[in-house]
């Protein structure tokens, strides 16, 4: 990864009044003068920590840059931060205290590349896209992942930081297994971009729920499921319980509804819908949370959630702002 793609753009942040206010953080600084943005790029992506994700990839869409490079080098934020507990390093380990990663990416071209159940790597995202550029498969996982990503030259750590080691000790004590998604336990991080070759490509990563069993793996590198870009139609990102997203092939119901004329919006309003009725009577149905974004070609996006608290960033020429989606539900 080239140390120009890793530094944080500058950025000045206000935060508006009124609880459906976004937050705005102005990007201008980021803009060369002699490099205008293109009017045509846009990012969004899930959760309130993708704010911070949205800087440096969108200084890579301000330049001319690519929405490849741009997704990768956005989910390799949350992926190093220690005090994100769902994503990459500092993630919440299974319930045998190890620290499991998954993640996809996927470009313009359909190309896409993925690794699941992956143990000791810090990347996952960026080892997803080498999947997807140095090898004839789509997905890798476990040792297999492991082995490939040693060869490739990145360097395994201990991911299990002793904050998330304290909690999963925690845990121990009654193990009680709750497959939550909410405010306070994300998911996935979710990242879509369009840059200004009018070009999209998406990525997602994540540790997956806490607690859960070894060996389990969600959405997130499921192509199809987790993301999905077709660069006729849009691109689509998922968030929330895997199980639920993976029964229903969710982000291809998105994809077939943007397909069929329906707007982002409207899209992920009907997957919602269908989880939920699929859902209704489901053991999981009491912690359910799924969330999607998406965002076609000519920009348009759309986010929309089973239940409240879902939130979604979205960094554009004229700044960045942090929105609450709607949603079916609220929780109990």
């Amino acid at each position: 990864m080239k140390n120009n793609r890793r530094h944080f753009i500058k950025s000045s942040a206000a935060l508006l009044a009124g609880a459906a206010s976004p937050v705005v953080y102005s990007m201008s600084e980021s803009t060369p003068s002699a490099l205008p943005v293109p009017s045509a790029a846009k990012i969004i992506s899930t959760w309130n920590f993708a704010v911070e994700a949205n800087k440096p990839a969108w200084e890579i869409l301000s330049q001319g840059g690519t929405a490849l490079d741009a997704v990768e080098v956005g989910a390799r934020v949350p992926e190093a931060d220690e005090n994100n507990h769902s994503v990459g390093y500092g993630g919440f380990p299974d319930r045998e205290g190890i620290v499991t990663l998954d993640a996809s990416i996927m470009d313009h071209h359909s190309n896409c590349g993925a690794v699941a159940c992956l143990e000791g790597f810090k990347h996952p995202i960026s080892i997803a896209r080498k999947v997807m550029e140095e090898t004839p498969h789509v997905m890798l996982v476990g040792k297999g992942a492991q082995k490939f990503a040693l060869a490739q030259g990145f360097k395994k750590q201990n991911l299990l930081t002793e904050k998330a080691k304290q909690k999963w000790q925690q845990w121990l004590r009654k193990s009680d297994y709750v497959p939550e998604i909410n405010v306070e336990n994300h998911d996935t991080i979710g990242m879509l971009a369009l840059d200004s070759h009018g070009n999209l490509a998406g990525a997602t990563t994540t540790s997956g729920v806490a607690w859960k069993m070894h060996g389990r793996v969600g959405d997130s590198p499921i192509i199809g499921a987790g993301l999905f870009v077709d660069n006729e139609v849009g691109a689509v990102a998922c968030t929330g319980l895997g199980e639920a997203v993976i029964r229903t092939g969710a982000s291809t119901v998105v994809m077939e509804m943007m397909r069929a004329g329906k707007t982002p919006q409207q899209a992920c309003e009907i997957a919602t819908q269908r989880i939920h009725k699929i859902h209704k009577n489901h053991r999981d149905m009491k912690y359910l949370q799924v969330a999607f974004i998406a965002m076609n070609t000519q920009g348009k996006h759309g986010a929309f959630s089973l239940r409240g608290g879902f939130q979604y960033a979205i960094a554009e020429p004229n700044g960045q702002t942090l929105h609450n989606a709607g949603h079916i539900l609220k929780w109990s």
